[in-house]
């Protein structure tokens, strides 16, 4: 139901196309509200396949993303339980992939034990982020966790990251830039491409003949949603609608804020099963991809870029950084600074005019090539054998 888990999922199902033998140490679907997913019980040990790749769930304490103690004892049961487990099954190979945290711990581990060489896949720099969202203040609890982070990329027998920023960061640490290598995110482009749009969620969320701009994703504290719930309340235009999809720590505050701000031009659902969201993708106009406005995340690139782009879909970005970098030099829409409403309006009118600018499909286009998932599911087990 989020980045992480489908870059993990498409990568693998690339690699057992390959000949790999590939197991993924998981636990029971329930992200983001913290409840496990119909056909599932959150057992000790419960195996299946999944095109391929075996799949171990192991039991972790369950919470919903919301909290940070509750999330921190969540991590740790399912690091423990994940190394636990992890000592039983034949590997040549270790990889493990972060966020959260606690899981690259478990990989150490597991090397450590097994004499085996570990990959550590960095898709956000820890504790350096929780910090970046406020979810901690610094502590000598956060320079703890450095001193560990610095020890996992320095016990990684390679460090894949998803982006330059990313790997300067880390350079920056003192670890060996060969050991480095930027594995970007991408699409999986049998899934994300174009399609009319769906004429029957248009009438079920009655959209027609509206411009819609839409958030899907983790609805999370870096994400800055309720900035745009306030500009929301100044859109002049009647024919912009914002539609928001998804889940996480924020959403219940979020509705609230929408009903104080009595927003008529606001729609919010929960997240959609993933066979799903390409006919949600289909009918709006704009994709919006936003981040609280900090230096941290300049080094972020949010994969959900791509997945629109793929589905010709332009970008209205509120992103600094590499992101902005990405966005600009495909051509693939418009930035505006993150939490400045006056940047926010300016630009949201000026891309509506230009929606069907055949410059942002041309670089749709573009970006979708480069950054087909399948081929990067090729480089990255190349960097790692």
């Amino acid at each position: 139901m989020n980045a992480p888990a489908n870059r993990t999922y498409e990568h693998c199902r690339e690699w057992v196309k390959m000949g790999m033998d590939v197991t993924v140490i998981t636990c029971v679907p329930n992200f983001p509200a913290g409840k496990v997913f119909p056909g599932y019980k959150n057992k000790l040990y419960q195996k299946e396949f999944i095109d391929g790749i075996k799949v171990i769930r192991v039991w972790s304490y369950i919470t919903a993303n919301t909290g940070t103690f509750k999330r921190i004892v969540d991590y740790i049961s399912f690091a423990f339980m994940a190394f636990i487990v992890s000592i039983f099954i034949r590997t040549e190979i270790i990889i493990a992939t972060s966020p959260q945290f606690f899981t690259a711990i478990a990989g150490r581990l597991s090397s450590f034990f097994k004499r085996k060489p570990w990959v550590m896949e960095v898709r956000d720099i820890w504790p350096e982020s929780i910090v970046a969202v406020g979810a901690m203040k610094k502590s000598k609890a956060i320079s703890l966790l450095e001193i560990i982070e610095k020890h996992l990329y320095k016990s990684a027998a390679k460090i894949v990251v998803v982006t330059d920023s990313f790997k300067e960061n880390i350079i920056q640490k003192g670890i060996d830039p060969k050991k480095i290598y930027v594995i970007k995110n991408g699409v999986y482009i049998d899934k994300f491409k174009p399609i009319p749009k769906n004429l029957s969620v248009i009438e079920k969320l009655n959209l027609r003949e509206k411009f819609v701009l839409a958030y899907f994703g983790t609805h999370g504290m870096a994400h800055r949603l309720d900035f745009i719930l306030n500009c929301a309340k100044n859109i002049q235009d009647p024919e912009i609608h914002i539609l928001f999809i998804g889940d996480g720590a924020e959403r219940e505050n979020l509705i609230k804020l929408k009903e104080e701000l009595s927003l008529t031009n606001v729609t919010m659902l929960y997240s959609v099963p993933k066979n799903e969201i390409q006919n949600f993708i289909s009918i709006i106009d704009v994709a919006l991809v936003t981040l609280k406005k900090s230096d941290t995340f300049k080094s972020v690139i949010p994969s959900k870029i791509f997945e629109n782009a793929a589905m010709h879909k332009p970008i209205f970005l509120g992103v600094e950084g590499e992101s902005k970098e990405l966005v600009e030099n495909y051509k693939v829409g418009l930035c505006f600074e993150p939490e400045n409403e006056k940047d926010f309006l300016g630009k949201l009118n000026e891309i509506k005019m230009n929606t069907l600018n055949k410059i942002y499909i041309d670089g749709c286009v573009r970006m979708t090539k480069d950054f087909n998932r399948i081929n990067l599911a090729h480089k990255m087990i190349e960097a790692i054998k």
